[in-house]
């Protein structure tokens, strides 16, 4: 999703913050439901989505399409993160009121602080702005056309989504396992709290999100982590200023903490990832070294998309990377699997 390839640069800490609301539960259920290449990759299966968009009414549709084309989930998460919002009226309330240039400002994506005075300049509508924005973020897979529609939308008719949108979604997937969604989340960001305490912050950032790897970087001083359950398994990562953030799937311990049987949900996606003749013989090949998606098609004399699906699944399960446009296995994932196995069968014993 949107990630920023990272520039090499000098290390240094950071501090590390956790928060959980139901608000972004809803913002990135919008942005799950939205990105249908991935939605066979996600916990909950075809049927769970389907039902969701037939209790949808035809003007609900109509806007989750709307973010399907212009990936306005984007802007919902960069609002949220302007303050600590305590309810959906209040967030609907700061939307509706916040100067149209203010909310295109918040919308358009952080890309470094060098450039601030080009995002805001590219909020006001100035074209050249937008134009080099869209060339520093070139790489991104969705950036350049997200922000030149957000430069040049119509800004009451993008709160007037926004609003609707995200009232929307909340009243009919949230709402209804309000109390015991807010639970959930809030037992797993309890549990990382106390787990915090005990890690040095990329030690826990790598436990926290199972498998994420950050090092610092000079102009991040804050590393924000946020759970999610809709999302499950996939970490989705942001940039905003001086701060890294991982939105990072709950553990099965936070779904049903008094099941001392049920295992990990990284542990499970491992196994069925492995559980493949395809897929092992991907992982053999991305044993011996780093390979492109060219590279491994023509090994495998198999479809680009056929091998880019398996891929997903690899990926989903935190086992490939990639870096530098090549699929890297991540061998500490693999070496790592007799120990999380030795782990489930003494948990709560």
């Amino acid at each position: 999703m949107d990630i920023l390839s990272a520039t090499s640069r000098e290390r240094e800490t950071y501090q590390v913050e956790l928060r959980c609301s139901v608000l972004w539960e809803a913002a990135l259920g919008i942005a799950a439901f939205t990105n249908t290449p991935l939605l066979d990759s996600l916990e909950r299966p075809k049927s769970y989505w389907d039902g969701i968009r037939d209790s949808f009414d035809r003007d609900m549709r109509d806007h989750l399409d709307y973010v399907e084309k212009n990936n306005t989930w984007k802007a919902l998460l960069q609002l949220l993160h302007q303050k600590d919002f305590a309810a959906l009226e209040e967030f609907s309330t700061y939307i509706e009121t916040l100067p149209v240039n203010d909310l295109k400002f918040i919308c358009v994506p952080f890309v470094g602080e060098t450039s601030q005075t080009l995002r805001e300049s590219a909020a006001g509508g100035g074209i050249e702005a937008i134009r080099k924005l869209k060339e520093r973020t070139k790489n991104n897979p969705f950036f350049p056309d997200y922000i030149e529609f957000i430069c040049k939308c119509e800004g009451n008719e993008l709160k007037n989504h926004l609003i609707s949108v995200m009232t929307g979604w909340y009243e009919k997937v949230i709402q209804p396992n309000e109390d015991q969604l807010n639970k959930i989340l809030q037992a797993d960001a309890e549990t990382k709290a106390k787990m915090k305490e005990k890690m040095k912050p990329e030690e826990f950032v790598e436990w926290a999100t199972a498998g994420v790897v950050y090092a610092p970087e000079p102009s991040v001083h804050k590393v924000l982590l946020i759970p999610h359950y809709i999302y499950r398994p996939w970490n989705i990562t942001a940039d905003i200023e001086n701060t890294k953030v991982f939105y990072y799937p709950i553990s099965n311990e936070s779904v049903s903490p008094e099941d001392k049987y049920l295992p990990s949900n990284f542990l499970v996606l491992k196994h069925k990832a492995l559980g493949d003749e395809v897929r092992m013989r991907i992982v053999k090949l991305l044993y011996e070294r780093s390979r492109t998606l060219q590279d491994i098609t023509e090994q495998l004399s198999m479809g680009k998309s056929t091998i880019h699906h398996h891929l997903k699944l690899l990926r989903s399960a935190q086992l490939v990377n990639v870096e530098d446009s090549k699929y890297v296995l991540k061998k500490k994932a693999i070496d790592s699997l007799a120990k999380e196995m030795d782990l489930y069968f003494h948990q709560g014993m």
